[in-house]
């Protein structure tokens, strides 16, 4: 199951956030609430996954090197808003 989400990730972030949602309780156990991740799949689908899946490859908590990659998939995020404002 893991690396059809995670093939679902490299096409499309979003279709994996619908998909682990789907299939998994990762989000629910990640977050608190529902806000969060719904505001997470508009604004920074891969920040949101990138949190999700290390809360629940850690502890049940984000710490040391799971902050990186979470960093790096915010890096993404705001890479690919940047790139389409220039395209405009």
């Amino acid at each position: 199951m893991g690396c059809l989400v995670l093939l679902f990730a490299v096409i499309s972030p979003r279709l994996a956030i619908v998909a682990t949602w789907l299939f998994t309780n990762i989000l629910s156990r990640a977050f608190d609430g529902w806000i969060l991740p719904f505001l997470g799949f508009f604004l920074l689908p891969w920040t949101t996954l990138a949190y999700a899946w290390m809360w629940d490859y850690g502890t049940n908590r984000v710490s040391g090197f799971e902050w990186f990659i979470v960093g790096v998939a915010l890096l993404a995020d705001l890479s690919s808003h940047a790139g389409s404002a220039r395209g405009r």
